[in-house]
């Protein structure tokens, strides 16, 4: 199933998480990588959505908050390079709405 095409990325969830550099679990460096840095984020942003529409997602796990889903795909970043990701969505049981919640390497499609 395809996720809505209305879902969530929060601009800050790349700003002030995956672009930054941090101590545990940091994922600026990898995405560097593609070319993916803070001043290009809205690039990140629209390849991220490029996922959800054309890539179907899978339901994981429910929680008291919603259902997860996850997207695999291919991330083609701004200098040409390719990251294999995984994507972690969630849609809420209270709002309805689809949302990112984060992202990280798929170590399954090197």
């Amino acid at each position: 199933m395809k996720l809505p095409e209305n879902s969530l990325i929060n601009r800050e969830k790349l700003t002030q998480y995956l672009l930054v550099p941090r101590k545990r679990n940091d994922k600026s460096q990898w995405l560097a990588e593609a070319g993916y840095t803070l001043d290009n984020c809205q690039i990140l942003e629209t390849d991220l959505r490029n996922l959800i529409l054309t890539i179907d997602a899978t339901p994981t796990e429910k929680t008291k908050f919603g259902q997860m889903f996850e997207i695999s795909g291919e991330l083609f970043g701004p200098n040409g390079n390719s990251l294999s990701v995984i994507t972690i969505w969630m849609t809420e049981i209270e709002s309805k709405t689809t949302k990112f919640i984060t992202m990280y390497p798929d170590k399954r499609r090197k």
